[in-house]
């Protein structure tokens, strides 16, 4: 997704940040806005029931609800955000019970980001403060509250165990007992958030607290919706972009048991069924078939003959320092290289789904996504309904990566249901969401750099031709030729340079793109190290202290660098065919560094044996969940460098399932090894840098294995076989 992007946002002052309700009737609802116009209104229902409109609320009984800006994709951010409120207001972490927020951008926005949405390794990023503010400032009130019932001091009072204490008399309130009395009290402007020294739950490991639910099988994801009389629909796509149905039999898909509908889009058909089988059966008697449209000839090679050509006319320049051409042209040894990299398909492990409910007045949508306003907004268009009659429930989501940031399955679901009475559940089959992904870019690098006489770099350029996602999704952020996202790694990379021209050229094909657990990168950090491994071979030094004498003095970046090769073991002599290659970046506001040791066999095969990481992520909310973050992009980015791609033939894409759409096995997975490094920086992201990291560290280990450079991804394992 977006990463590192400075959105546009709204300036916001921290007494604006949180603002506090009123209650109806005793409980006290909490709310993180972003201005005192959105202060929170406890609505009172029935027998103290709230609506969930805000972030916390603490009910009579004494129950914390956190109502969940931010969406559980499997990166621990309904344990790691809970850990953030309980932490401040004294309580233990299992007694905060999670929901899902509604689409609500001004109460639930992402600060970072600039609107609700969940990606780009922002969220503990974003949450940190706000979230461990509002935890401060409930306990903060909730004090005032029991000193003022008791007539003592606040300062003589504690908060602890979701009880505030009077230590001289042995008094003791429960939250349940203040929370209304607390709700008539002033929002304080400003409170005292704990020291990390104090610290009880950030910084420890913490379980999941939604792993129960995805063990026993009660967690409930989009795909897992049912509603009274809902029926199943699924459908095919043109398998070209821009083509169009030219004919369907209609008939003999009704002849199918089960099936009661069929609707047809201009480049698009569903069957609705009374179950999924039926549909697939249905849709496979259609017999659709299509009118290619203009893009039916496109092929690999004409993308690539494009993608040269365009990066032949230059780019727009995006970074400038010193005198590139002077010093290239007084460089005593000059390196050039061209770097690519494919499209890239999603997998996750939830195909596309969403159900809806389209009716004459309103619009109900089940689905789970990373942009819930956006879904919202989608939904509506496509409806033709006001956006306040459009009712969006989000849900768990079965991998994300991007993808679901998307909103082009709810379009789709919403055409389908607007001629459909009653629930329909639209699920797109795995060769549906395989062929019709929407793919992370493919990118042709130009790079080249001058040496002085002892092999230092003295001059850098490097040009990127590529889609820009954010030309598309965010259109205000593509100024002046490029996109902050799609430089992101190359315009700043971890080396101080002197003479440095970096460019960028905008090149869109035909198929779309979007992001892909990172975008800028994931592309980028791969062309860096990998052209900087290139530069210390061409000096005969060794990669790791070449990148230590580069780092112009960067104390976090060395750490990171010296900490993952002394674990590794750099330098200890290897097997025949075997090596160790490294990787550094900055990226997601975290330093990383890793090592990745490879045997590649005689016939070419790569085996990764082994990979260490050094993260220096800043502060750490939950140690176990960056472990686990790390280790999951760490094979993501490996299944992605050894066979991920997505291919074009006469338009279409080539892959349609997870057997040509390859990923790690359990038997290939290789140890890994992280090591976190203390710090009381602000925390960086941890969602993407472990598959932005990995690639150049698997490929510059397969350089020292075999003397071989790898510039093209996925590896093409023939080049690599002895001769």
């Amino acid at each position: 997704m977006t990463h590192a992007i400075d959105f546009p946002s709204r300036q916001v002052s921290r007494r604006g940040f949180l603002t506090i309700s009123a209650t109806t009737g005793g409980a006290m609802l909490m709310g993180i806005g972003l201005g005192a116009d959105l202060a929170v209104a406890a609505r009172a229902n029935g027998d103290l029931e709230f609506a969930p409109s805000a972030w916390l609320r603490i009910a009579p009984d004494g129950t914390v609800t956190m109502t969940m800006g931010y969406i559980e994709m499997g990166q621990g951010t309904y344990t790691s955000i809970p850990m953030l409120i309980a932490e401040e207001l004294e309580i233990d972490l299992a007694n905060v019970r999670v929901e899902h927020a509604p689409p609500d951008d001004k109460r639930f926005m992402n600060p970072a980001l600039g609107f609700q949405v969940t990606g780009g390794s922002t969220t503990i990023r974003a949450a940190y403060e706000p979230m461990r503010r509002a935890g401060a400032t409930a306990r903060t009130m909730l004090v005032q509250a029991a000193a003022a019932r008791w007539g003592v001091s606040e300062a003589s009072c504690t908060a602890a165990k979701g009880s505030v204490m009077h230590g001289a008399s042995g008094r003791r309130l429960a939250y349940g007992d203040l929370v209304g009395d607390a709700a008539k009290l002033p929002v304080p402007e400003a409170v005292t958030l704990k020291p990390a020294s104090a610290f009880r739950i950030i910084g420890k490991p913490v379980k999941r607290l939604d792993a129960p639910g995805k063990v026993d099988g009660t967690a409930v994801y989009g795909i897992d919706v049912r509603l009274p009389g809902m029926k199943i629909a699924t459908l095919a796509q043109s398998p070209v972009p821009g083509g169009r149905v030219r004919a369907i039999n209609e008939s003999a898909a009704m002849a199918v048991r089960g099936v009661r509908q069929v609707v047809r889009l201009d480049d698009a058909v569903a069957v609705v069924a009374d179950h999924m089988g039926a549909a697939k059966k249905g849709l496979a008697a259609l017999d659709v078939q299509w009118d290619d449209g203009p893009n039916g000839g496109y092929s690999m090679d004409a993308l690539l003959a494009s993608m040269k050509e365009a990066s032949a006319r230059g780019g727009v320049v995006v970074r400038k320092d010193g005198d590139f051409e002077g010093a290239l042209g007084s460089a005593a040894r000059k390196v050039h290289a061209v770097y690519e990299l494919p499209f890239l398909i999603h997998a996750a492990m939830e195909p596309l789904n969403c159900t809806v409910h389209v009716q004459r007045d309103r619009c109900e949508v089940w689905v789970g996504t990373q942009v819930l306003t956006r879904a919202q907004a989608a939904a509506a268009q496509v409806s033709g309904l006001p956006i306040e009659k459009v009712t969006v429930h989000n849900h768990l989501l079965g991998g994300g990566f991007g993808r679901r940031l998307e909103v082009d399955s709810i379009e789709r679901a919403v055409q389908i249901g607007k001629q459909v009475t009653g629930p329909v559940k639209v699920v797109w089959t795995r060769e549906e969401d395989t062929r019709h992904d929407m793919y992370r870019p493919y990118f042709y690098d130009e790079v080249e750099a001058g040496l002085d006489a002892s092999g230092r770099p003295v001059a850098w350029r490097h040009r990127i031709t590529g889609s820009s996602i954010l030309k598309r999704w965010a259109p205000p952020l593509y100024q002046n030729g490029f996109d902050p996202e799609t430089i992101d790694g190359a315009a700043q990379p971890p080396y101080a340079l002197a003479n440095v021209r970096v460019e960028y050229q905008n090149h869109e094909p035909p198929i779309p793109t979007a992001f892909w657990r990172g975008v800028g990168p994931t592309h980028n950090v791969f062309v860096v190290e990998s052209f900087f491994d290139e530069l210390a071979a061409a000096s005969r030094a060794d990669p790791v202290a070449y990148r230590l004498a580069s780092l112009g003095g960067n104390p976090r970046a060395a750490q990171v660098l010296r900490v993952a090769a002394e674990r590794a073991g750099w330098g200890r002599p290897v097997g025949k065919r075997e090596g160790r290659g490294v990787s550094l970046q900055f990226a997601f506001g975290s330093y990383m560094a890793m090592v990745t040791e490879v045997a590649v066999a005689d016939s070419g095969e790569v085996a990764v044996r082994r990979v260490t990481v050094a993260v220096d992520a800043g502060t750490i909310v939950n140690p176990d969940t960056v472990i686990a973050q790390v280790q999951g992009g760490v094979l993501f980015g490996m299944s992605a460098a050894l066979w991920g791609q997505a291919t074009l033939k006469d338009g279409r894409v080539q892959e349609s399932n997870f057997h040509d759409v390859r990923v790690v096995r359990m038997n290939e997975t290789p140890a890994i090894d992280v090591i976190l490094i203390p710090s009381s920086e602000a925390p960086g992201g941890m969602g993407e840098p472990g598959t932005s990291g990995f690639a150049p560290s698997l490929t510059n280990a397969i350089f020292a294995a075999t003397g071989k450079r790898v510039r093209k991804l996925p590896i093409d394992t023939e080049q690599l076989v002895q001769a």
